[in-house]
């Protein structure tokens, strides 16, 4: 900006009328709403109950229009079924399409339930084609028919063709509204065109594909480009090669091409190489956040059963691995029945015995977590496996060895007896040994069956660890010390 320019700027801002002197300030809701860490804040949620509970419709419309669709989205996390069925008719036709894009799935279920197919079907336009998919994958049956019915023919089409693909695949995530150009348009066509189409044109994009007569995508020109370009350039002269995605691939593929090339968008492509959508990176950070949250959850061997799970529902989303780690707790303490009568004639065995089984479980779920996420980041495989593997059993030894002289030095000031310091030392150093390499072995072996190893990877690495830890420490109490 320049001085005079800069001059002029301050004069119409000292022109404007003051606000009077004894004014309130406004209730800054948004501010009131938000902690610094983004997230609501509890009096804020009190609020928006007591206005339900007053039946203040319109303090409650207040409250709610200061929120972002997103906080709105979680706001309904935090309140009861009843409380959210108020909230629902204080939301305008875009704010609830973009809340039900947000909701957590079984949330949304709920609310789905509630709306009216019609007002669902207008919410449902205002959304891109992936985003209406996802939301009408929920519905069931007769109340999908109803609302897909009640939808613009044009709308419905793309929903539909969506959800023609596979759950998790790069077809349900794409969006099919795309901008795509033949080669020889100049930069400034390309710009007259974008200002045209409007409406027609995504909410959200970041290239503009360039096409062959076939509609196949031979390029792309990213728009920060095509704003630099002078409007006679062509887009052949401007534009970059694309990573194409296949309309079958799945989700998680799609997620690590995105994070390797550091992708923002990509042309999706149908089994003839034709242009049938995009997907952009918004769509990826949920997909990499979903991915995450599963292997977090099955590591434990559970599921997300939601924030308004009853108390059958989350215990039978953990029971089935409890069942499993039963059963191999068992086998494992079998073996402290074998030696019952070398337990019975020295019972510091029974003091030290848990500690070695302790520690190889926490080693071999350190090793199991490193190993699990290489090869969901592709970091393990063929050509590196081996190099790996060696790695994980000299950590072991070593770290074996470290606890070894810690433990073997705390024992004898407890119990001053050298021999069994040496038992519980070398039973170290077997456990922790043990552990690491069945920490890396152990999901090796279920990825190359095909198997997911974030899901039952912990419950054997965990019996490996408590087995081997009781029989190397009463087998060698037993050659050692009795």
């Amino acid at each position: 900006m320049t001085r005079d320019k800069a001059d002029l700027f301050e004069e119409d801002i000292r022109s404007l009328p003051a606000a009077p002197e004894n004014a309130a300030p406004p209730e800054d809701l948004e501010d009131l709403a938000l902690g610094d860490d983004y997230a609501l804040n509890p009096a804020y949620v009190d609020m928006v109950i007591d206005a339900a509970d007053r039946g203040d419709a319109e303090r409650l419309r207040e409250l709610v229009a200061a929120l972002r669709s997103e906080d709105v989205a979680d706001l309904m996390g935090f309140l009861t079924a009843d409380y959210r069925e108020e909230i629902i008719p204080c939301l305008d036709s875009e704010t609830l399409a973009e809340v039900l894009s947000e909701l957590d799935d079984n949330l949304r279920e709920e609310v789905l339930d509630t709306v009216h197919p019609t007002a669902l079907a207008k919410a449902l336009e205002e959304l891109d084609s992936d985003d209406a998919a996802d939301v009408v994958d929920d519905l069931e049956g007769e109340k999908r028919a109803q609302v897909l019915a009640a939808m613009d023919e044009t709308d419905r089409a793309a929903v539909e063709a969506s959800l023609a693909y596979d759950d998790e695949t790069a077809g349900r995530l794409m969006q099919r509204e795309v901008l795509a150009a033949p080669q020889f348009w100049t930069v400034g066509q390309t710009i007259d065109h974008v200002r045209s189409a409007g409406d027609e044109l995504p909410e959200l994009f970041f290239d503009i594909y360039i096409v062959d007569p076939a509609y196949r995508p031979i390029g792309a020109a990213p728009i920060s480009q095509l704003l630099r370009a002078k409007r006679a350039t062509t887009l052949a002269e401007i534009m970059e090669p694309v990573t194409e995605i296949t309309v079958d691939m799945d989700q998680e593929e799609v997620a690590y091409i995105f994070d390797k090339y550091h992708l923002i968008s990509a042309p999706v492509i149908d089994a003839g190489g034709r242009l049938v959508g995009q997907i952009t990176v918004d769509d990826i950070v949920g997909v990499i956040q979903e991915e995450s949250e599963e292997d977090i959850l099955a590591l434990a061997g559970v599921s997300d059963a939601g924030r308004d799970a009853g108390v059958w529902d989350v215990a039978r989303s953990r029971l089935p691995w409890l069942v499993v780690n039963t059963l191999t707790a068992a086998l494992a303490a079998s073996v402290i029945g074998a030696f019952q009568a070398e337990i019975g004639k020295l019972l510091t065995l029974a003091i030290l015995m848990p500690v070695v089984a302790s520690l190889g479980g926490n080693a071999g779920t350190q090793t199991l977590a490193v190993a699990v996420r290489a090869l969901a980041s592709r970091e393990l495989n063929a050509s590196n496996t081996v190099r790996i593997v060696l790695r994980e059993m000299t950590v072991g030894l070593v770290n074996g060895g470290v606890l070894a002289a810690i433990m073997g030095v705390a024992t004898y000031i407890f119990f001053r007896d050298p021999m069994l310091c040496l038992t519980i030392a070398l039973a170290l150093v077997i456990n922790l040994f043990v552990a690491s390499l069945a920490g890396i072995l152990v999901p090796l072996a279920l990825d190359r069956l095909e198997r997911d190893p974030a899901v039952s990877s912990s419950v054997f690495v965990t019996f490996v660890t408590d087995f081997t830890g009781f029989l190397s420490f009463l087998g060698l109490a037993a050659l050692i010390l009795l």
